[in-house]
């Protein structure tokens, strides 16, 4: 049997076409690769198709498209068979709205009957803002353009190929009359942001929250998890989108009972000024915060801070739109509570004015009262508080509402700023219990999660943009170096508070795949041959695709994106051919600065797309990708140049997250060279014989390490299989060293002019990690020079290849000759 808590996850991501069936074809590889516990995206039934499964339709059943129930129990055998347990993700926070909404029985049933169906409590729907209707975004014109297209047939009323109930009693009535009487109103799609009346995931209209703090909603859309626990077909479980949810402690505490408790890690992207809260009964987070140290760890501060102003001197952005982090935060916040959280964000101050009526406070005039709400929520330094009223808040919620309102007051006149310390205290849960009271607090909390991902992570982390390696979930990007010491700070930490927390880098969130980030990252040790690179390829106006002499001509979209567009390309590196049926690396960039342009909204955007931009972005994409795969061009060059430093920054990163405190992921592929961009790019399908032994045999009939050189790409792909099979095999072979309570992190420090090049820690007094940091850097300033990593006492041997015992003070120049990264074990 599994062990109770994982020693290394591996995830699949299924979708139709690689289900449960395909998944335990993969499980005799991943066993010998050497993970302890298999983790499935989201099983559930999800809208057809669905290549992540988060737009769950129904919690009754597993998803047929995947193979059912019976195919997961069997692939759960299969599993437990070969030692591995299973992780299940799981979805609390919402459900889909599908487009035939018969697919989704609660939602239909409350489309159906409205206010007074039995489902009604399910969903967090404001019924007053609606005047008793569920404000449907769903039109392309105006209601009484788009009537004509709405038909009725017995029963339902279709939109095309949208499917919506009708309410009894209403079949046989004029159409305009039928609509009227519905308990939902159809508007424009575009007025979604403004008119809509219930809780998204985000800002996506397509994904409606649900209230799992009522426990009857909680066992019914839990009922099938449980079961799967409680059984022994799943092992554990990941929590998504936990800050969405109203009382998040409450919830995992009943998740815990129900289940009889099981390793569960959550969703929760840590700041750098937030801490997990420690009465939460879970083993940590999915690891975004091991995300940020690691990749902050590999990143040159000072050089970061130049190409930050190579960035502004070249693109031209205002300090708010893009030349500083800061800034460009605060402006993007702003512009998401006025536009894409508009709905949501006079909710809350609707919710304001009535708890505080509840409270016995005089209420602030409307104009104040949003006014100060804005600011408070603008200035919040973390995602949201947990506080639940009725109970005192935490010390850590305290300190960020009292700074937020501190910060906040200067900036409001004086009736907002007397709106500011009832809104504070109303957010801390400290003006008492009641229902209005408590639907502020949770809604407060809900709404400054959703605008610090969609300003934090999506606006601002597209529009800020010098290195775009950190510009990641979770990171910081105005700083987002990690000295060593605040390395090992943080992973002593984790051993000793949270030291089962999941650790990821790579997933099927992040804007680009770990081994795209290291590359990127060697850049900021660079700036200056980075400018001249761009230089050299860019100018004012560039040749068309297929035209080298430039003859012909085209505008670039703007400067900002042709810096983003040739990072990206210089990221994924030397082109390996393209697999059947998957998108060309012109489609993979195109839609790669789409996104990239329409998050960013300066200049296009998701509601109203700027055609003639957009036209030039893909004019840029093919240009780019031409020159990327042309062997002799500028490009090739660069990444040729580099090719040591992006060698020494992946198998760093590698070894570094596989031996670190807590419980090591690898997404799908990631034991190999994995170069993808954000979704849908690392959604892709598993690609046909990545998981089978033979694959693995490539890598294990590997004798010894190959000399540093500029990689190839193939060369470079076996040898992080090698290093990651070595640090999984060990992991599950020496548990102890590794494990809660027994593996410890025992920072190391080499001695000499080259030290701060050189991470280094041993687990459990017996695995001992060695990786070089900054190389180019250290290159450009003669190499290890004498430098020495004295060992801890005893003899000491690689755990990868065979070689001559090792002890006392080593030569680093020595131990690092043939690879950038050493993983040792007691001889």
């Amino acid at each position: 049997m599994p062990p109770r808590i994982p020693s290394a996850t591996y995830r699949l991501q299924l979708q139709p076409g690689y289900g449960f069936a395909e998944a335990a074809g993969a499980v005799p590889y991943l066993a010998r690769l050497g993970v302890s516990h298999l983790h499935l995206s989201p099983v559930l039934d999800a809208v057809p198709g669905s290549r992540h499964g988060y737009d769950v339709v129904g919690h009754g059943a597993v998803r047929e498209e995947l193979g059912g129930e019976a195919e997961l129990r069997r692939l759960a055998r299969t599993a437990h068979e070969h030692g591995l347990g299973v992780v299940v993700d799981i979805v609390p926070n919402h459900m889909a709205v599908p487009t035939d909404t018969r697919l989704n029985r609660p939602l239909w049933e409350l489309l159906r009957h409205g206010p007074a169906s039995p489902y009604a409590h399910w969903f967090d729907v404001d019924w007053e803002a609606g005047g008793g209707r569920l404000v449907l975004p769903v039109l392309d014109g105006p209601p009484e353009e788009e009537l004509p297209r709405l038909v009725p047939e017995p029963g339902v009323l279709r939109y095309g190929e949208r499917v919506l109930p009708l309410a009894p009693g209403t079949d046989g009535m004029g159409t305009a009359a039928l609509v009227d009487a519905q308990h939902y109103r159809p508007v424009r799609r575009d007025t979604a942001d403004s008119a809509l009346n219930y809780r998204r995931f985000l800002t996506v209209r397509e994904l409606i929250g649900l209230r799992v703090e009522h426990p009857q909603v909680f066992d019914a859309t839990h009922a099938t998890v449980v079961r799967l626990v409680r059984d022994g077909t799943v092992d554990g479980v990941r929590v998504d989108h936990l800050d969405g949810l109203a009382e998040p402690e409450a919830y995992l505490r009943r998740l815990e009972h129900r289940t009889g408790g099981c390793w569960t890690v959550v969703e929760k992207v840590l700041g750098d000024r937030e801490e997990l809260p420690r009465t939460w009964p879970v083993a940590g987070t999915t690891g975004y915060d091991a995300l940020r140290h690691v990749d902050g760890v590999f990143t040159d501060g000072e050089g970061q801070a130049e190409l930050a102003a190579l960035h502004v001197r070249l693109t031209g952005p205002a300090p708010d739109a893009g030349g500083e982090w800061a800034p460009t935060v605060e402006r993007a916040a702003r512009e998401v509570l006025a536009e894409g959280l508009a709905a949501e964000r006079e909710r809350l101050a609707r919710r304001a004015a009535s708890a505080c009526e509840e409270a016995g406070l005089p209420s602030p005039a409307g104009g104040a009262l949003r006014a100060a709400l804005v600011e408070l929520l603008v200035r919040l330094p973390v995602s949201r508080p947990y506080a639940v009223p009725g109970t005192p808040p935490s010390t850590a919620d305290a300190a960020h509402l009292e700074a937020a309102s501190g910060a906040a007051r200067g900036a409001l006149p004086h009736d907002g700023a007397a709106a500011l310390g009832p809104l504070r205290d109303l957010a801390l849960g400290r003006l008492g219990d009641g229902p209005r009271r408590r639907a502020f607090t949770a809604g407060f909390a809900q709404l400054g999660a959703a605008l610090r991902a969609k300003s934090v992570e999506d606006r601002a982390g597209y529009r800020y943009t010098p290195l775009l390696s950190a510009c990641e979930v979770g990171a910081e990007p105005g700083e987002p170096a990690v000295a060593p010491e605040r390395f090992h700070a943080y992973c002593g930490r984790l051993q000793r508070e949270w030291p089962a927390s999941g650790t990821v880098l790579s997933t099927h969130d992040t804007k680009r795949s770990a081994d795209v980030r290291a590359a990127i990252a060697v850049l900021a040790e660079c700036p200056g041959r980075w400018g001249e690179f761009l230089g050299g390829v860019s100018g004012p106006l560039a040749s068309a695709p297929g035209d080298p002499s430039g003859a012909a001509r085209y505008e670039l979209p703007d400067p900002r994106l042709n810096w983003v567009a040739w990072q990206t390309a210089f990221g994924l590196g030397s082109i390996v051919p393209q697999a059947p049926g998957r998108p060309t690396y012109v489609q993979r960039l195109t839609r790669t600065l789409l996104k990239s342009a329409r998050e960013a909204a300066l200049h296009t955007n998701w509601a109203a797309p700027d055609a003639g931009y957009e036209e030039r972005l893909a004019r840029l994409a093919a240009h780019v990708a031409e020159r990327a795969v042309h062997p002799t061009g500028a490009l090739a060059a660069l990444v040729a140049e580099l090719a040591p430093h992006t060698r020494a920054n992946v198998l760093g990163m590698t070894l570094v997250h596989l031996t670190m405190p807590g419980v090591p992921e690898l997404y799908q592929g990631t034991e190999r060279l994995y170069r993808t961009l954000v979704d849908p790019d690392n959604r892709d399908p598993v690609p046909p014989g990545m998981h089978t032994l033979q694959a693995l045999g490539a890598a294990e009939h590997v004798l010894a390490p190959v000399q540093q050189r500029p990689h190839p790409e193939n060369e470079l792909a076996v040898e992080k299989l090698r290093l990651t099979t070595a640090a999984l095999r060990l992991r599950a072979r020496h548990r102890d060293w590794f494990a809660p309570g027994t593996g410890g992190h025992a920072p190391l420090r080499a001695e000499g002019p080259a030290a701060g090049h050189c991470l280094a820690f041993v687990r459990g007094g017996g695995a001992l990690t060695v990786a070089t940091r900054l190389s180019r850097r250290l290159r450009a300033n003669g190499g290890w020079r004498g430098t020495r990593l004295p060992l801890p006492a005893g003899r000491w041997r690689h755990a990868a290849c065979d070689g001559a015992p090792l002890g006392g003070s080593v030569p680093l120049e020595e131990l690092l000759a043939d690879s950038p990264v050493a993983l040792l074990v007691r001889a």
